[in-house]
């Protein structure tokens, strides 16, 4: 009878082009895996498969997590996006296992889904007369997704000009990204778009965003901020926000010299791009910190040259701007128990303080490049797992734990809103320490009750 179900399960396997159906599927469903216990230490160690070898295998190893390459038998799978899209929705997940992506979380995460995303969410609220809510959507610079819309953005332009920048959807770290001022400047890309269009090739995608001429300089230099999100869940949505981001600079003073528009080190911030330059290798020597300041560092200069209310606002605006984001999305994310998503924002903020919203990445960097940088990643994510809690060690009801602050639980109250933590003091020591000695008590009072029980009968 054995070998029968198992001759069935290869047909299955033969046929799974016709009918969608992974081989690993039918696997999942027969295999018999342990689950992680709910409460207390765990009888063995918890199962963590990833194929990043950076500071997130460091965080995952400190814990006591065991690695695994088994397709099927593990706890956590810290997975690629790519992984995500070709296997979750033909695999068979158990109660205890846990994804690090949503199913479609690229409606937040690719460049013209967001900005899809964005102006449905406006003409909801405009359509439900809801139009103070409707003008606080306007965090995202004007974005066109081109080629669909290069009429609509043709119209735009002739009529209001400026500084635009264009932006391939399927690439990251600055690839494929240019500035231009003159529709002349993008017939290169229209006539590549042309070939592939003739060559039956589907034309890459690209959004043309208007730049924010006015950023918020130090030192004369441009940079944007890395903010990072947690979300746990979307039905009902649950948001943290960790307390320490940090800002990545150019290496070079900022200027709108139309000359000079397409001298990217200027305009774009990216790691991947600055760690190119003479000058960022002489920071990492000089300094250790390369092209990045810590969040707070750059929140303490921002109070002493404006005042601490205003760079709250600003702040909270960031905050705010994060939580919007995500209720754009909420109704078209696929909820599911197993996932959560680690969000890494890139927001810009401009010289009269007000925050912009640049995208949303699905995979933030987790390579350290210096060894602060590899500090701040550790703790970020050793808190993510403390959150995501495979022991089961937590009630649920925390509202700090580590470096995350809990932003949403359900339901946001814009007009309430507490001051934001970004760029507060970071006691994630204190904390899990105060975290661990409140379990510790619970246990005794648990067993104290259990035992009185016990005595009872």
């Amino acid at each position: 009878m054995f070998i029968v179900f198992i001759y069935n399960i290869k047909l299955a396997a033969l046929d799974e082009q016709k009918v969608g159906t992974s081989f690993v599927y039918w696997i999942s469903l027969i295999r018999k895996v342990p689950s992680t216990p709910q409460l207390g230490t765990p009888a063995r160690p918890i199962r963590f498969r990833t194929g990043l070898h950076n500071t997130l295998f460091d965080v995952l190893k400190d814990r006591g997590y065991k690695f695994t390459d088994s397709e099927l038998d593990w706890d956590l799978h810290w997975a690629d996006v790519g992984w995500v899209k070709e296997t979750l929705d033909h695999l068979h997940l158990e109660e205890y296992q846990r994804i690090n992506h949503f199913r479609n979380h690229y409606e937040l995460t690719r460049k013209d889904l967001l900005v899809k995303n964005l102006k449905r969410m406006k003409k909801i609220l405009e359509k439900e007369e809801k139009y103070d809510d409707a003008k606080r959507y306007n965090f995202s610079p004007t974005s066109y997704v081109l080629p669909q819309e290069y009429g609509l953005f043709t119209e735009e332009y002739k009529r209001t000009g400026g500084v635009y920048i264009m932006k391939p959807i399927g690439k990251s770290q600055g690839k494929g990204i240019f500035l231009f001022n003159k529709l002349s400047q993008i017939s290169e890309w229209k006539k590549e778009f042309r070939y592939r269009s003739t060559d039956q090739q589907a034309p890459e995608t690209y959004i043309a965003q208007k730049y924010v001429e006015n950023p918020y300089l130090v030192g004369g230099k441009k940079f944007d901020l890395r903010i990072y999100v947690l979300v746990t869940s979307y039905n009902p949505l649950t948001v943290y926000l960790y307390r320490t981001g940090f800002a990545r600079f150019s290496q070079f003073r900022f200027s709108m010299d139309l000359k000079g528009i397409d001298n990217n080190f200027v305009h774009l911030t990216n790691v991947a791009i600055q760690k190119t330059t003479q000058e960022y290798h002489d920071n990492v020597v000089k300094s250790g910190i390369g092209c990045k300041w810590d969040l707070r560092r750059l929140k303490l200069f921002m109070c002493s040259k404006h005042g601490v209310e205003a760079v709250d606002t600003c702040f909270t605006g960031i905050q705010e701007l994060c939580l919007r984001s995500l209720l754009a999305v909420q109704r078209v994310i696929i909820q599911d128990k197993h996932c959560f998503e680690m969000y890494g924002y890139d927001i810009l903020i401009d010289d009269e303080l007000k925050p912009w919203l640049l995208e949303v990445n699905a995979s933030p960097s987790l390579t350290a490049d210096t060894p602060e940088d590899y500090q701040m990643k550790h703790a970020l994510l050793d808190d993510v797992f403390t959150i995501i809690d495979m022991e089961k060690r937590l009630t649920g009801t925390e509202d700090h734990i580590g470096g995350w602050d809990i932003i949403c639980r359900g339901k946001v109250d814009f007009q309430n809103m507490k001051p934001s933590l970004l760029g507060a003091f970071n006691e994630r020591e204190k904390n899990l320490a105060q975290l661990r000695k409140k379990r510790k008590a619970s246990s005794v009072t648990t067993s104290a009750a259990n035992s009185n029980q016990t005595k009872a009968k």
